[in-house]
């Protein structure tokens, strides 16, 4: 094997890792556009058309990333769903089982939701009422995040009334749908009523569908 045929191949696949870097990155860039327009108007609002003159792309550059408008609705929903488990499991999960992790939890996610990380709000509620009684793969794979989300909560739950730490009488799954009633009203409350303390309202009123005291 010549020398010159081993850089020649060295500088293939740098240049190969540069491509495909680069082309993460637009992905990731345009499914941030995405999921920060899909907060202000809905998923339906999504266009290659307006994500590309948003982001100064050609829509070729745009569908070739994605191949069609479903795939780039699916992809800007698992982005979300991404973004909703880096900020709000990912911190907490190595805490200890129990009172510990599921509080840190529920602190992280009134966080999310008090400061989303879009303009609009809370991305995953927002596409929730927009798909919720439209059938198809859009609304398959937010079901299928909604309800994995919904387990984990209800796991820690259980973890911490198995030690101890919450009443016997506390139903995980209802409690579970509880917590995320109130979380999920936190989008709207931030909007509409003004300078109010939504997110101390919110930690109070879910230590009370646990049945703790006030922090």
């Amino acid at each position: 094997m010549s020398m010159e045929y081993v850089r020649s191949l060295r500088c293939s696949l740098v240049a190969g890792r540069a491509s495909a870097q680069a082309a993460q990155e637009t992905r990731r860039a345009i499914l941030h556009a995405a999921a920060e327009l899909t907060s202000l108007e809905g998923l339906d609002s999504i266009s290659i058309g307006r994500l590309a003159d948003s982001l100064s792309m050609s829509k070729s550059g745009v569908i070739g990333q994605f191949g069609s408008r479903e795939q780039l609705q699916l992809a800007t929903v698992q982005a979300v769903f991404d973004v909703f488990i880096e900020r709000i499991w990912m911190p907490v999960r190595d805490l200890t089982p129990g009172l510990p992790r599921l509080l840190a939890l529920i602190e992280a996610w009134v966080d999310h939701a008090a400061a989303p990380p879009y303009a609009g709000g809370c991305a995953v509620a927002q596409m929730t009422y927009d798909f919720d009684d439209r059938p198809g793969a859009v609304r398959d794979l937010l079901a299928e995040g909604r309800t994995a989300w919904r387990q984990r909560l209800a796991k820690e739950i259980t973890r911490a009334r198995e030690a101890g730490d919450l009443p016997d009488h506390i139903d995980s799954e209802q409690a579970a749908f509880a917590i995320n009633a109130v979380v999920t009203g936190i989008t709207p409350a931030r909007a509409l009523d003004g300078d109010v303390p939504v997110r101390a309202w919110a930690v109070v009123a879910i230590r009370a569908l646990l049945g703790l005291p006030p922090d």
